[in-house]
């Protein structure tokens, strides 16, 4: 009898994985990519942005709605700047390889800061802005994405969750990454919520007539809440610009929904951020200072109750330590739809 959850080593999904994106055509190194960026959103308890996403990417890439091998087009470029044409690749592969070449230019700008157009879905924020870390630069990324939430005070959804991540280095301390929505919650929390017949918590979204609920199929029809409100909206604004409109591409209620047009490529656009560390001054002085400034933030009184600060992103990193070693908590509906999916490509399921 199966069980409701099962710890799945993260090495087989991650193999499992690649062999169903190559069933469908993608080439194997590009397969490798989107997997692991699937995968690493799982091992960092972003289960929203894990492989729950398989069924819908393999389903628009057999639609032959999304490209499955990357193809980059440059728009325009400068010494530090770029934007690319996506060519209506897969998300993760082109943001790859996008943040790759910010780094590059960075080296020699100091500062480097490039957007796509035309590109697809690419999962967590962080797999991008991280990527940053180990040439000893910050990173940072965005996506716009299809309306989902109003303008403060409006009822009808016009811009994306906006996902924004950056990632900043430090010396012995882990790095602090930070990824997160323009709204209160991920979309894809209240898309697992759906699946899984369970309501969400009061101040998540509205329903489409602009009422607070705890329905997650009537969120789904409706609007997500922007944090703080205001805030959130003018962060999510900010987002809109950078990502689509500095791209010259799709923006707003233009933008397609990946889960519900399949006859259309989505036409998201991304924006990515490199700063060159060496480029202020001597790179261990500043991972040097940041480990003080870690280190105080942790040393904080404690409010009551609780047992240790965290710095945005240590959670997670430790949480992905912990689940290399025991594996990832998959629950069964996500087992279900990875065996289905390997039935349809023809492909051995070997999760369990």
């Amino acid at each position: 009898m199966h069980t409701d959850t099962m710890l799945i080593k993260a090495n087989c999904l991650r193999d499992y994985c690649q062999q169903l994106f190559t069933k469908v055509g993608v080439p194997a190194d590009e397969a490798y990519i989107n997997a692991d960026n699937l995968v690493d959103a799982d091992l960092k308890g972003i289960d929203s942005h894990g492989v729950s996403r398989m069924a819908i990417y393999l389903k628009r890439l057999r639609l032959g709605i999304v490209n499955p091998a990357l193809q980059l087009k440059i728009v325009t470029e400068s010494p530090g700047t770029a934007v690319y044409d996506a060519c209506n690749s897969l998300g993760a592969v082109a943001a790859g390889k996008v943040m790759a070449t910010t780094i590059d230019k960075a080296r020699s700008t100091g500062i480097s800061f490039i957007t796509v157009c035309n590109s697809n879905h690419y999962s967590a924020a962080a797999y991008f802005a991280q990527m940053a870390l180990e040439h000893d630069m910050i990173g940072f990324a965005a996506s716009n994405g299809p309306a989902r939430i109003a303008p403060w005070g409006g009822t009808e959804p016009m811009f994306g969750t906006s996902p924004f991540a950056y990632a900043i280095p430090a010396g012995q301390e882990l790095p602090i990454i930070a990824d997160m929505a323009s709204s209160v919650v991920a979309r894809g929390k209240i898309i697992m919520a759906a699946k899984k017949g369970e309501p969400i918590p009061s101040g998540w979204a509205r329903n489409k007539f602009g009422e607070d609920t705890t329905n997650a199929q009537e969120a789904l029809e409706g609007t997500v809440l922007p944090f703080g409100g205001p805030k959130g909206y003018a962060i999510a604004t900010m987002i809109e610009v950078l990502s689509g409109i500095l791209a010259g591409s799709c923006f707003t209620t233009t933008i397609k929904d990946l889960y519900t047009d399949f006859e259309n490529p989505t036409c998201t656009s991304h924006y990515f951020g490199a700063i060159n560390l060496a480029a202020f001054g001597p790179v261990q002085e500043f991972k040097a200072t940041m480990d003080q400034f870690i280190v105080s933030v942790k040393s904080n009184p404690k409010a009551k109750g609780v047992e240790e600060i965290f710095l945005p992103g240590e959670r997670g990193l430790k949480l992905k330590q912990k689940r290399l070693q025991e594996g990832i908590p998959l629950p069964r509906i996500t087992l279900d739809s990875l065996r289905q999916e390997g039935e349809a490509c023809g492909i051995r399921y070997d999760l369990e």
